[in-house]
């Protein structure tokens, strides 16, 4: 008897092979622009806690078997980096900012310690048990888009010599080839759709047959340096005016003017060495449905 029912329990797992989750939570930013308080490092030790906005996300998870699944998600987060929230003098200095949305859909391979249904009983009439939470880890694939905007005030600017009126407003920096993209020996210019590779680890806790809650946290390595619009050098400024008009060089140079020699053309703009990143840590509510066994998966 106790050799079935234990088989009988872990075999449940088979009957509730899909799970739906709404989530909310942050998201953070890993790039040229901002970062801590020292010079331009690398991932985690460049992280500025001021610069996190808001991140939601849908997703569909479907067991393998008792101990892995495959989920995707669709999640809309914003982004931002801002040199003026950092004391280190150069990219104080710099005072470039952007901030972008994000739209992501992925899909991971989930492998986790003991299912949220095999070893405990639930909570409700009739039935006595414990309430289990249990970690896992996840990578996969995934695309997102994105477009890094810039807000610039109005007013009169000088640029070689000469002056300009602008009109204030949030400009789309991809439009304005602010590092010359497209132009001969410039970087070509870069799409606002790349691919990216999720990662990072989780934690569920089952409250009720059908219901569950959990927090997810995730990096993602991307294949792209300009999603803040910043990765190479400097560019002549009247070269940008005669192609894409006197914007464009206000939008590449927002220096403080403390140190203007670090702004002329071919000076360091940003670190083309690393791509960007972004992070999200989301809390979700999961809901559990009930299928047969028949069912087959639709991924």
């Amino acid at each position: 008897m106790f050799l079935l029912c234990s088989a009988s329990q872990g075999q449940l797992w088979k009957h509730k092979r899909y799970e739906l989750s709404l989530g909310v939570g942050a998201s953070n930013f890993l790039g040229d622009l901002g970062g801590a308080n020292q010079y331009g490092t690398h991932y985690f030790r460049d992280l500025n806690w001021m610069e996190t906005r808001f991140a939601f996300a849908a997703g569909l998870r479907y067991k393998l078997s008792e101990y892995f699944a495959v989920n995707t998600h669709l999640t809309y987060a914003s982004v931002a980096g801002d040199d003026k929230l950092t004391k280190e003098f150069f990219r104080n200095n710099r005072n470039l900012s952007f901030h972008s949305v994000i739209w992501e859909y992925n899909v991971n391979f989930e492998a986790n310690l003991p299912t949220d249904e095999s070893g405990h009983l639930y909570k409700y009439e009739n039935v006595h048990g414990e309430e289990v939470i249990y970690p896992y880890i996840f990578a996969g694939i995934g695309v997102f888009y994105f477009n890094p905007q810039a807000d610039l005030a109005g007013g009169n600017y000088t640029i070689d010599g000469v002056n300009y009126t602008i009109a204030g407003g949030t400009y789309n920096l991809h439009d304005y080839h602010t590092e010359g993209e497209g132009l001969p020996g410039r970087p070509k210019q870069y799409s606002l759709v790349q691919f990216c590779i999720p990662m990072g680890v989780g934690f569920k806790l089952s409250i009720d047959p059908m219901l569950g809650v959990g927090v997810e946290l995730g990096i993602r390595k991307t294949f792209t340096d300009y999603i803040d619009d910043v990765s190479t050098t400097y560019v002549y400024p009247p070269v940008l005016i005669s192609n894409w008009g006197p914007i464009s060089a206000v939008l590449a140079d927002r220096s403080s003017g403390l140190n203007p020699g670090h702004t002329l053309i071919n000076q360091q703009r940003g670190d083309a060495k690393y791509n960007d990143s972004y992070m999200f840590a989301v809390f979700s509510i999961t809901i559990k449905i009930h299928n047969s066994e028949k069912m087959l998966p639709i991924f």
